[in-house]
């Protein structure tokens, strides 16, 4: 889907209270002594990993100051078969003089003189750019910056992606090297230039998780995937629960083309007529569910309704990403299924599900403009305040790919026939399609 179709999901917040007991026990105690004893080495681990990361932090002052927006990060296997690391920065101007952002250089903490990556240029602002690698450089919270000026007292976000050819180590932190013009002083005084090095990122967090495909069938497309700038999920920085957010980076709205490359056959206006609508969704994992909304109706196809004043007044944090099921997968991971069909789910909170059960059927409800699957993880039970998680698919088959430029050529109905780009399958394990992939995922 386009930028028309933005699915701006949120889901309701929920307040949460850890009420944390302290047992009482000897000090003699031998499972007193072996925890204390764990406790400190896990201290001392830990103290030793943040001197490692901040050994080569600029000791300096810095105008420009630069915040990590999310939690730690790891990589994940993509469909063009190479290591992709993805997350966001805040950038603010807390010297006098207007800052002007040259160039934002990723490179191992440990070993500052290896670069991951460089941003300069259109990568930070092109205004003749729609798409690609391109306009990294927001705006709060996130539309493409006119310019590289950073006036005093203000934010930018950087969106940060690079990628690790297959069989490259990635390093366990990264940092940034700023070069800028920017006060050099706390006084007054004109920019000029500067660089330092600063704002340690945990890359290798963990693992990317291994799931199931939630969909079943041939010639799936990945609309709105990683990690492609112009497309809404990467770009989907929010300011929610007292900081700017992106549950989304990671998600994927989940469309299907017919034998003949066509969304749709026949009357465009009816859900019906879509090739995905009612499609049976599938658990990606074990888990239990966490929660549930079954009480939207479906939308007409076309018809955003984010863009239109009357269905917009009817919008809420609960049903913007419509009927939707959030799954606890454990271990801090949550799968959330988005924009179902009225009355097709067949589950409940409380509920265990298996890998590969059927839990409800593919809709067009909530802020959507045509039938899709809404699919993500996160690091909680809801979108306001969790930060999106990378994963792959145990399996599927690789079919080619859209050209992004013929999505955001379409009508908002999608018409066309889109196989232009459609190629045999190639069998591919433990990656995540990238943005307008076209995937099988077998019977």
């Amino acid at each position: 889907m386009t930028n028309r179709s933005l699915t701006g999901a949120l889901t309701i917040t929920a307040a949460v209270t850890l009420l944390l007991a302290a047992g009482c026990s000897s000090s003699s105690s031998p499972e007193a002594s072996t925890s204390s004893a764990d406790a400190s080495s896990a201290n001392a681990s830990s103290a030793a990993e943040q001197s490692s990361n901040t050994a080569n932090v600029s000791v300096a002052y810095t105008a420009l100051t630069v915040t990590n927006l999310g939690n730690p990060t790891f990589p994940f296997r993509g469909s063009d078969g190479q290591d992709h690391v993805a997350y966001a920065l805040q950038l603010t101007n807390a010297g006098l003089a207007p800052a002007t952002l040259e160039r934002v250089d990723v490179v191992d903490a440990a070993d500052p003189t290896r670069t991951l990556a460089s941003f300069s240029g259109p990568d930070l602002v092109d205004p003749s750019c729609g798409y690609g690698a391109c306009n990294r450089l927001r705006t709060l919270p996130s539309s493409p910056a006119p310019n590289a000026d950073i006036e005093s007292g203000q934010s930018r976000a950087l969106l940060v992606d690079f990628t690790l050819a297959p069989g490259t180590t990635a390093p366990k932190s990264v940092l940034h090297k700023v070069t800028a013009l920017a006060s050099a002083t706390p006084g007054p005084g004109a920019p000029t230039q500067v660089e330092y090095l600063v704002t340690p990122k945990d890359v290798a967090a963990r693992t990317a998780l291994v799931i199931s495909p939630p969909l079943r069938g041939d010639n799936w497309v990945a609309q709105n995937g990683c990690c492609e700038i112009g497309f809404p999920h990467v770009m989907s920085l929010l300011p929610l629960s007292g900081q700017l957010a992106d549950s989304q980076r990671f998600a994927i709205d989940w469309m299907r083309l017919d034998d003949q490359g066509r969304f749709y056959d026949g009357d465009r206006t009816k859900n019906e007529s879509y090739q995905n609508y009612g499609q049976e969704i599938h658990a990606v994992a074990d888990g239990t569910i966490s929660a549930t909304l079954d009480e939207v109706e479906a939308n007409a196809p076309g018809i955003l309704p984010a863009t239109v004043p009357a269905l917009a007044a009817k919008l809420t944090v609960n049903n913007v990403d419509g009927n939707h099921i959030v799954q606890d997968l454990g271990d801090g991971t949550w799968a959330m299924y988005a924009h179902l069909q009225k009355g097709s789910l067949l589950v409940k909170p409380g509920d265990k599900v298996t890998k590969g059960q059927v839990i409800a059927k593919l809709g067009n409800t909530g802020n959507s403009n045509a039938p899709h699957l809404h699919f993500q993880l996160m690091d909680g039970p809801n979108l306001i305040g969790s930060d999106g998680i990378p994963y792959v698919f145990d399996s599927f088959d690789y079919a080619g790919y859209i050209d992004p430029a013929a999505i955001i050529a379409a009508d908002d109905y999608l018409t066309g026939e889109f196989f232009a780009h459609h190629a045999a399958p190639e069998a591919r394990t433990k990656q995540l399609p990238l943005n307008d992939s076209i995937v099988n995922f077998g019977g």
